[in-house]
């Protein structure tokens, strides 16, 4: 198994660009950033939604479920199961070329 290569995490104070993924967004006032990489302008409502994912909450699971449950549990045979509200998440296939 090969290493996963580490890609820069957006955090309320430092918001990577969606678009080139590499560089930190420089924010010209309250609703305008520039990418130092790439160079894209982000602004308005694109730019408040970045934000608040970046603000989510750490906590919550790698999965967790749209009911608002923090963790699906992941069961032998792929599937991730909620235990709150029953929902069941089948695998992704991976078809290969």
């Amino acid at each position: 198994m090969g290493r996963r290569s580490k890609v820069p995490v957006s955090r309320p104070d430092h918001t990577i660009c969606p678009h080139c993924e590499s560089r930190e967004m420089d924010s010209s006032g309250l609703s305008v950033a520039r990418c130092r990489g790439c160079g894209t302008v982000l602004k308005g409502g694109m730019l408040e939604t970045l934000w608040q994912l970046a603000a989510l909450s750490k906590g919550l699971g790698r999965h967790a479920c749209e009911c608002g449950h923090p963790e699906m549990r992941l069961l032998s045979d792929g599937v991730r199961h909620c235990p709150a509200c029953g929902a069941e998440v089948l695998p992704a296939l991976r078809v290969r070329v």
